[in-house]
């Protein structure tokens, strides 16, 4: 059941991705950086230390030799490591794509003030 939800994670931030006037996929994975910097320092209220180091922990498992469930296993053993680079992926493009958009309207500053009468 978690993998069909980390499935359908995938799916929506794929969809987010095509939206028209959506951050694209290349703004969203060079944003990441950026983002990364940003969670460290306190800058962006979006995003906790916590949550960033869960995603860290995310990768160094994707990237470690040792597995929970090892590789020898058939389907089960490599199954474990898509459904963590489907979670990986699905919220670290939505978490920058949500970043993306928060740089934009910082930058934007706040509403020009019409004409006083």
């Amino acid at each position: 059941m978690a993998k069909a939800a980390r499935a359908a994670q995938a799916w929506r931030v794929y969809r987010d991705v095509s939206k028209p006037g959506s951050p694209g996929l290349g703004a969203r994975l060079r944003a990441m950086p950026r983002l990364v910097g940003s969670v460290m320092r306190g800058a962006y209220p979006g995003m906790g230390r916590g949550r960033l180091a869960t995603m860290g922990l995310g990768v160094l498992y994707m990237v470690s030799p040792i597995d929970l469930v090892p590789d020898f296993l058939a389907l089960v053993g490599v199954a474990d490591d898509f459904g963590v680079f489907l979670w990986l992926m699905g919220s670290l493009l939505g978490e920058s794509g949500r970043y993306v958009e928060w740089e934009r309207r910082r930058l934007a500053g706040p509403p020009a003030a019409g004409p006083l009468r």
